[in-house]
């Protein structure tokens, strides 16, 4: 959104197919953009004849080149990097994981592990939106709550709300709000350590 409120699509296709529907993103501090392309905005999903592209991507955007960096997540939803900006982590909310990425120089990544597994979790709720506090932990929504993780990748706890959480951001002036959007309502929790902030 350009600031006198004009529109300007930065991506709308790769190699010549429509985009899914481009769902979470995050900005690395040299201006490349990450973002999740599962099929969520497609009334059929999977099926929807205007599904174009075979797969649910991560891309990389970079000086205007679109590069596909992940094609075998059956859908990709969250993403978010370390403190430092060495890690991304992207989750995917059908088989209920997180992974992490080490990203190289050239901002592409490398060695994907799996960082989290939440299936054993039979609570209801998903990974979806994902944020990372200052000392490198990483916040997701998940099965129950809100899932906090240390860079190890060790489940910390859970803060639960009375709705299913589907996205977070820390706020206020010194990072320590917690925002929590649910299904129907906005929460907030002051935390103890700040949040990593766009």
């Amino acid at each position: 959104m350009e600031a006198d409120g004009r529109r300007t699509t930065l991506a709308s296709q790769y190699e010549g197919k429509r985009l899914n529907s481009p769902n979470d993103a995050v900005l690395k501090s040299d201006g490349a953009l990450y973002f999740t392309d599962p099929p969520a905005g497609l009334r059929g999903r999977e099926q929807d004849p205007k599904k174009e592209l075979p797969y649910n991507g991560v891309f990389l955007l970079k000086d205007g080149k679109l590069q596909l960096l992940i094609q075998d997540l059956p859908f990709p939803n969250g993403v978010t990097f370390s403190p430092d900006e060495k890690v991304l982590y992207v989750n995917s909310a059908a088989d209920r994981k997180i992974f992490r990425l080490e990203v190289k120089p050239d901002d592409t990544v490398a060695n994907r592990q799996l960082f989290i597994d939440m299936t054993s979790d039979k609570a209801e709720g998903n990974p979806d939106g994902m944020k990372v506090d200052e000392k490198g932990n990483l916040y997701s929504t998940g099965p129950g709550g809100i899932w906090i993780m240390s860079p190890a990748g060790k489940r910390l706890g859970t803060i639960a709300f009375p709705e299913v959480p589907a996205n977070l951001a820390f706020g206020d002036a010194d990072g320590k709000m917690l925002y929590v959007t649910a299904r129907t309502g906005l929460y907030r929790i002051r935390l103890k350590i700040p949040g990593i902030r766009p």
